[in-house]
């Protein structure tokens, strides 16, 4: 296009270090909102005077403040980034009516939720849905994460929910034995938690599960717990589901298992089995986008799924 006035424009990196040092009043305060070294932008300012050919900062002992010039230039400056950012604001809003985001605990990501996705993508065809297995945290401040469920232990001091986000208590996770039928049809009977240390159990990255979970079960003597470690919850489980011994893994997980035969719960029905409750699900989603339609829509039909799965697992309603 001849004559395009937009390349008119200095660089957008120096516009934006111009607009925060006009805005916060100085390069030192403008340089870590910008998260840029304070070199960096005094030599993004050089730029844009040089290029406009104008004085846009007097310099003096105690900083730099705006020029007729500057002060005239940062008002049509301030006022594009404010449209541009409108602009923007209202493009995400259109995005967020087909584009969801989930980051979910791993084993309940791999062994239960994916193989519902399906269902919700048929009540939703419109929405394009991202299911990432983490561990860890995920910063809300970016466009990467709308929903974020997490385990949160009962035996631990429960985290503070940062002000920005808001939760629901989705599913109890009670931790039980779990088994094979096949094992169990081989193996030694089981009447009381005691029985289960002379079977094959099946550990993740150390004892301490299983430790915690017969002491919790009234097994207190001192005993050398052996058996493979797997390292994780879905291995161990898979190996149960192959007939290798008992793993431990909590009632949602293994509630498709259980429904189709492909694990039993060990101890189920007797008194001393109770299940032991570590802790429980809980989805988190930003307080000012709580009920956006799509987060509220997942959000319902997340817990009317684990309703139907898993029904005496589902919290009151607060």
């Amino acid at each position: 296009m001849k004559n395009d006035p937009r390349k008119s424009l200095p660089p957008f990196e120096a516009l934006r270090a111009f607009d925060a040092v006009a805005r916060l009043g100085g390069v030192r305060k403008a340089a870590p909102a910008l998260g840029r070294d304070h070199a960096v932008v005094s030599r993004h300012l050089r730029t844009i005077e040089t290029w406009t050919g104008a004085t846009l900062f007097q310099r003096s002992p105690a900083g730099i403040v705006l020029t007729e010039d500057g002060k005239r230039y940062h008002k049509q400056v301030a006022a594009a980034f404010d449209m541009l950012t409108q602009a923007t604001i209202e493009l995400m809003r259109h995005g967020e009516l087909r584009r969801l985001h989930v980051r979910c605990m791993a084993g309940l990501a791999l062994q239960w939720l994916s193989s519902r996705l399906a269902e919700f993508e048929r009540l939703n065809p419109e929405v394009d849905i991202e299911l990432r297995p983490t561990t860890r945290v995920p910063d809300f401040s970016s466009q990467e994460v709308d929903v974020d469920i997490r385990f949160i232990a009962t035996y631990r001091v429960e985290p503070t929910l940062p002000p920005e986000l808001r939760s629901v208590d989705i599913a109890y996770a009670p931790i039980v034995a779990t088994a094979s039928p096949a094992y169990l049809a081989k193996a030694p009977p089981i009447r009381k938690p005691a029985d289960l240390l002379q079977h094959k159990l099946l550990h993740e990255e150390n004892f301490d599960r299983w430790s915690n979970w017969l002491a919790a079960h009234g097994v207190q003597e001192e005993v050398d717990l052996i058996g493979p470690r797997l390292w994780q919850g879905d291995l161990t489980l898979n190996a149960a589901r192959y007939g290798r011994g008992i793993a431990l893994s909590n009632k949602l997980i293994i509630a498709d298992d259980i429904a189709a035969r492909r694990l039993v719960e060990v101890g189920a029905g007797l008194a001393t089995f109770q299940p032991y409750s570590m802790g429980i699900y809980q989805l988190a989603a930003r307080a000012d986008r709580w009920d956006a339609p799509l987060i509220r829509g997942f959000r319902e039909w997340l817990i009317e799924e684990i309703a139907k799965a898993a029904p005496n697992l589902v919290p009151p309603a607060s």
